[in-house]
């Protein structure tokens, strides 16, 4: 079972209260003995064994918090650098070849670069060409249908919902 830092963080401040609060019980119930010496606050052992023992659980839970939020930090970076958005535009780039067998495919990461996938489909041949794509744009030339495939992947499911109505 995992939590998330909010609930953690929610655990911990209960903790916390809850040590507080049994501290100042030991320490209005200690005051109302009558034959007790006053002076510092004396805690029997079982009150400073509960007190450690939530101590300890603190700790823990400061340790797991960090330590979740570092794995957190982490799979955010794997995450933004996935393909994550995906544009495809099927076409015919030859006017004696029909089927719309040629496309082109954008894979983009979430910072709009990655790779253009083109295939171009005639008679006697098919190609095949690749074009790194950075930050939307490509050092190649690109294709009217490579720009749509860029366009269409970089404006995401909503633009594949609206389509398909």
């Amino acid at each position: 079972m995992t939590f998330s830092a909010e609930t953690l963080s929610l655990l911990v401040l209960i903790a916390l209260g809850v040590g507080a609060l049994a501290l100042v019980f030991s320490a209005l119930g200690s005051g109302r003995r009558r034959n007790e010496p006053r002076g510092p606050i004396q805690m029997d052992e079982v009150l400073h064994g509960l007190l450690q023992g939530q101590a300890n659980k603190i700790a823990r839970l400061e340790s797991a918090i960090r330590s979740l939020a570092a794995t957190d930090h982490r799979q955010e970076g794997l995450i933004e650098g996935a393909v994550r958005k995906v544009g495809l535009v099927r076409y015919d780039a030859f006017e004696d070849v029909g089927g719309r067998l040629s496309f082109s495919c954008a894979l983009l990461d979430d910072h709009g670069s990655g790779v253009v996938v083109t295939s171009i489909n005639g008679r006697q041949d098919t190609r095949v060409y690749a074009k790194p794509i950075a930050e939307s744009r490509s050092v190649y030339n690109l294709s009217v249908e490579e720009e749509e495939a860029i366009r269409q992947a970089l404006a995401g499911p909503q633009r594949e919902a609206a389509s398909a109505s």
